[in-house]
């Protein structure tokens, strides 16, 4: 069996974002249940930016927000905190930082190597192992020189992408009706969604409470599905990304296909 819901999602995109604060703090702000680990989460707040602060990291970097993207940064931007890890190594116990989404006030270093990430490990896959040479590209050329150049001079006609969160990027261009989020690692490069709502929405799925648990008779929880709201978005998502493309990138997206 499975709960319901009445729908929930708001329509309007800035309700939206304000309804995510409120409902993924909610969430953040539950103490952890007896027997569960300490959250490095617990308590995360949000830090909104000011349209003077977005304005001044649009002349640092040299780029330019849409309108969709200032206004998530105005509202949500990024946490209080870095997120914690944890791996084994031979018997320690070792913890690593990292941005849970790009902080544009604080993460320097990480948002320079990642707004370079996409040219980079593209790059990486044309000239190591992978081979990567698209069609469009005449005659595959040796030397290395040679398509840096050829791979550079069509780098700089795709849309620009913006660093959201680890290594998924926003399309951000004016001209194009769709600006989709991109999962980028190197040529092996995807649309994760194709709104930045959607994105969000599956993100947070679970403080948003859009997921419905599969319980057997006994009502012991066996497994979580989409709720009858996302998964139902989901589905018009997908049949729309059927009519929808990213201008210059499609052939490197289909590479592996």
């Amino acid at each position: 069996m499975s709960n319901k819901r009445a729908h929930t999602i708001p329509e309007d995109y800035t309700e939206f974002l304000y309804w995510l604060k409120e409902k993924t703090e909610a969430a953040w702000s539950e103490k952890p249940k007896e027997g569960e680990a300490p959250r490095w989460i617990s308590g995360a707040r949000w830090i909104g930016m000011t349209d003077e602060e977005i304005d001044g990291v649009e002349k640092t970097y040299g780029i330019r927000f849409m309108e969709e993207h200032r206004q998530f940064l105005k509202i949500l931007h990024a946490i209080d905190r870095k997120e914690i890890s944890e791996y084994e190594d031979e018997g320690m116990i070792y913890k690593s930082e990292s941005p849970f989404y790009y902080n544009w006030l604080k993460d320097d270093k990480d948002l320079k190597k990642m707004l370079d990430w996409p040219y980079r490990e593209m790059l990486r896959d044309v000239l190591g192992v992978n081979g990567v040479w698209l069609s469009s590209w005449g005659e595959k050329v040796e030397s290395e020189e040679e398509k840096t150049r050829i791979f550079a001079e069509w780098f700089h006609k795709i849309p620009k992408l913006l660093p959201l969160t680890s290594h998924r990027f926003l399309v951000s261009d004016e001209a194009l009706v769709h600006r989709p989020v991109l999962s980028v690692w190197g040529s092996d490069t995807i649309v994760y969604a194709w709104s930045l709502k959607h994105f969000l929405l599956n993100e947070f799925s679970g403080e948003l409470d859009l997921m419905d648990a599969l319980c057997d008779e006994n009502g012991n929880i066996c497994s979580m599905e989409y709720g009858e709201e996302l998964g139902e978005l989901n589905e018009r998502e997908y049949e729309w990304s059927k009519h929808k493309e990213v201008p210059f990138l499609k052939e490197m997206m289909s590479y592996w296909n």
